[in-house]
């Protein structure tokens, strides 16, 4: 079954991408939660005239992209937990943190788009990132966990 994916799926495809999927996983997850419509002749016809007119943005998205990307790369991140004496912080970090301590250095980014290496982060150190910025922009970015 092939349908057009409205939303980037991991490990499946990127928003607009024309995907084949089994039955069973299009009608019963892709389709009910939005992620994808039904790939009929009409569909791909109007898929392939909204993508004819989105080429000439796309060029555009991807500049920004790239350009967010070096800066992620510039900037240095860092999260302030609480940590006992021997380094290990109470709880763990999570997206959410990264992406407010992102938001605090001045780099807008969604937490959905945020994945951590080595998850999940219990004691203090430097650790890796991975930002999926846009289909074909993924930047490693490091931040640092520190105790107060």
């Amino acid at each position: 079954m092939e349908v057009i994916l409205k939303k980037n799926v991991d490990n499946l495809g990127y928003a607009n991408d024309i995907v084949t999927v089994k039955p069973g996983y299009g009608r019963n997850f892709l389709i009910p939660q939005g992620y994808a419509v039904l790939a009929t002749e009409s569909a791909k016809k109007v898929h392939a005239e909204n993508m004819k007119q989105k080429a000439h943005k796309e060029s555009k998205i991807l500049a920004e992209a790239q350009e967010l990307g070096s800066k992620l790369e510039a900037i240095k991140v860092t999260i302030v937990t609480k940590a006992g004496d021997k380094g290990k912080i109470f709880g763990s970090v999570n997206t959410i943190q990264l992406s407010d301590a992102l938001k605090a250095s001045g780099v807008e980014l969604d937490r959905k788009s945020i994945k951590i290496v080595n998850e999940p982060i219990k004691e203090v150190g430097t650790y890796e990132a991975i930002a999926n910025l846009h289909k074909d922009v993924k930047t490693t970015f490091t931040f640092e966990v520190i105790g107060e």
